[in-house]
């Protein structure tokens, strides 16, 4: 059976970890700069949401980029879902196109985050 001092001590702990975790979602800046896109689990390309610009994913998916946003403007999917997801800013965020097995998302400069999956999966 737990004593006071034990309910004490969980409490501490558990406010502690509640503190790091607000601070590393809050106070540190997010620098997604950067969309990667992938097709079929392979990299496409990375591309800055400070260069507008419209990228052509194969030939069944547009992207543009445009005033630090990116969205998918065509898609040959049936559904093309992907065409009304919100769009992508430096905040983050994701856009999948299922069909085509495409995947746009917001990444920081440099970010090798598919790699680190890859490292901890494989």
């Amino acid at each position: 059976m737990m004593k006071k001092k034990d309910f004490i001590l969980a409490g501490g702990v558990l406010c502690l970890a509640l503190i790091v975790w607000m601070v590393l979602q809050f106070a540190m800046p997010k620098d997604n700069s950067v969309i990667r896109i992938t097709v079929d689990g392979e990299v496409y390309g990375e591309y800055s949401l400070e260069e507008d610009q419209e990228i052509a994913i194969g030939d069944t998916n547009i992207c543009r980029i445009q005033d630090g946003r990116a969205v998918m403007t065509e898609a040959n999917c049936p559904d093309q879902l992907c065409m009304h997801q919100r769009a992508i800013d430096a905040s983050g965020g994701t856009i999948i196109c299922l069909p085509n097995k495409v995947v746009i998302e917001a990444v920081g400069a440099g970010t090798e985050a598919q790699d680190d999956f890859d490292s901890i999966a494989g």
